[in-house]
């Protein structure tokens, strides 16, 4: 489908508009896969469109009830906590926190759907399937979902006001060259950058636990929640997550991917106290300390 600029924006600033339903993620996909054309032209999310351009899309992207997750059975999820406003999960690496399309199976909102079907109508995004905050895929540990909308509103605040402390194990290349990095961070595409002009504030304290050299174990607090934070300010310290090839990581061998754990979270309940979660590590975290020598 094709339509005409209306104003002089970014391009991805008018298929926002055009699409406002449909969520930065989703229209993110479009032109990361090629699918947006201006003038003719593979179109990237920061081109510039006077009055008059054309841009032509080789799909609609999808919005409103079509994106609720769908009931997927076949996940078992490891539930930490289950309450009946809210229930915490240990996700597992290699499992996608929310669906990006239509239909999409096979993530934490799919199976939170099937287990808690009220979770599946609850948030601000119809793909959030109750959940109050995200996890990158490759990331393990601890996820929050809300089982009632007025948990939703009251967890989502917690968050977004930086109310809530996180505490992440990363096992990383070598010890980073500070203790805390408070650089601003900006989206660039399928990572972040650290962007002092246009980027948003994040805030991460780095505690060394054990470290021989080539590679360390780090406790990571964060007060802030951006996109790739963690990552981002560890490679910033020079101190990249082990396997983390987006950011400079370093593989290791006969260990895929990279090591990141929601370790600890204090959540804040609606009576003025803080329940403690603790999301026991995974095997491959274990194996991977094992393999750098810091067992």
């Amino acid at each position: 489908m094709k339509f005409t600029a209306d104003e002089a924006a970014r391009a991805d600033k008018i298929l926002a508009k055009h699409y406002p339903e449909a969520g930065r993620k989703q229209l993110g996909e479009l032109f990361d896969a090629g699918e947006v054309k201006l003038r003719g032209k593979k179109a990237k999310k920061g081109d510039m469109c006077a009055v008059g351009d054309e841009l032509e899309l080789a799909r609609e992207p999808v919005s409103g009830e079509a994106l609720r997750p769908l009931p997927d059975l076949s996940i078992t999820l490891e539930i930490l906590v289950e309450r009946p406003d809210f229930v915490v999960i240990n996700k597992p690496s290699g499992m996608p926190t929310q669906p990006l399309k239509a239909g999409e199976l096979g993530t934490v909102a799919n199976a939170l759907a099937a287990k808690f079907p009220e979770c599946a109508t609850i948030g601000a995004d119809p793909r959030d399937g109750g959940l109050v905050h995200r996890l990158d895929i490759g990331t393990s540990g601890l996820l929050v979902a809300a089982r009632t909308p007025e948990a939703y509103r009251t967890l989502r605040e917690a968050f977004g006001k930086g109310g809530i402390s996180k505490e992440y194990l990363a096992i990383t290349d070598g010890a980073p060259v500070s203790r805390e990095m408070d650089a601003p961070l900006a989206q660039r595409g399928t990572h972040v950058a650290i962007d002092h002009t246009d980027g948003l504030e994040a805030h991460t304290l780095f505690q060394p636990q054990k470290a021989n050299g080539e590679f360390a174990l780090i406790r990571c607090i964060a007060t802030t929640g951006r996109m790739h934070q963690v990552r981002a300010h560890l490679a910033f310290a020079n101190a990249p997550l082990t396997g983390d090839s987006l950011y400079k990581g370093k593989p290791l061998e006969g260990h895929p991917g990279f090591f990141l754990h929601a370790h600890k979270m204090q959540l804040p309940l609606g009576d003025g106290t803080t329940l403690e979660l603790v999301a026991p590590l995974p095997a491959r975290f274990t194996a991977a300390l094992a393999a750098c020598g810091m067992t």
